[in-house]
């Protein structure tokens, strides 16, 4: 089976039969070839309902996670848009394709390196921008941004985040809500101030500080 295949039975069975929605979304899951974000031993796994190693002790999200993500992201084509958590780059690619503009932060340098190589094949270089840095700390040097997403599993909201999101913007985050429990949390400001909804139980690597060595 080619893997168009095999991405459009992952949207049918998996996200749309879960209830997302979003028609730029769906579209934008099925045309994007995740084998390609994903070890090549585990390339034949890469449209399963599941997450995946992809090495340096992280993973690529199950793909309904990262449509649910997505859609409580809400991005719309040209907007702005901050990742944290660039890990296997699917993510981010997955927005440069719904037509925004990412820039996305990643403390491991391998991981950066590989998920460069596959924007560059995929041509999607040009809407990506990538750095090596603290996620924590946002980019603010690019602020403000319409939506921000979280990739790994936050403690807390840092404020960087809520002050780098603009006037309507969106930031949704796996939160850790309890000893070993997550959720994801979705954040709006409006004006200046944040309204808060809480979504599904997740389970996430954990946001760590810094930059790996």
């Amino acid at each position: 089976m080619e893997w168009q295949e095999k991405a459009k039975i992952m949207v049918e069975t998996q996200i749309k039969s879960r209830g997302i929605k979003n028609p730029a979304l769906l579209e934008a899951m099925a045309e994007l070839p995740r084998h390609l974000f994903v070890p090549k031993h585990l390339s034949n796994l890469a449209y399963s309902d599941c997450a995946l190693p992809i090495g340096e002790g992280q993973t690529i999200s199950q793909p309904y996670i990262v449509a649910k993500m997505t859609e409580l992201l809400g991005p719309k084509s040209n907007d702005k848009v901050l990742e944290i958590g660039t890990g296997s780059g699917y993510q981010a690619a997955l927005l440069a394709s719904m037509g925004c503009m990412v820039f996305t932060i990643e403390r491991i340098a391998a991981l950066v390196l590989t998920a460069k190589t596959v924007f560059d094949k995929l041509e999607v270089s040009n809407k990506i921008n990538v750095k090596i840095g603290d996620g924590r700390l946002g980019w603010p040097e690019e602020a403000p941004f319409d939506c921000i997403i979280v990739t790994a599993a936050a403690p807390n909201i840092e404020d960087a985040w809520i002050k780098q999101l603009a006037e309507g913007g969106r930031l949704v985050v796996p939160l850790v809500v309890s000893f070993n429990v997550e959720q994801l949390v979705k954040i709006m400001k409006v004006k200046g101030e944040t309204v808060e909804e809480r979504h599904d139980y997740c389970s996430f690597v954990p946001l760590l500080p810094g930059v790996k060595p």
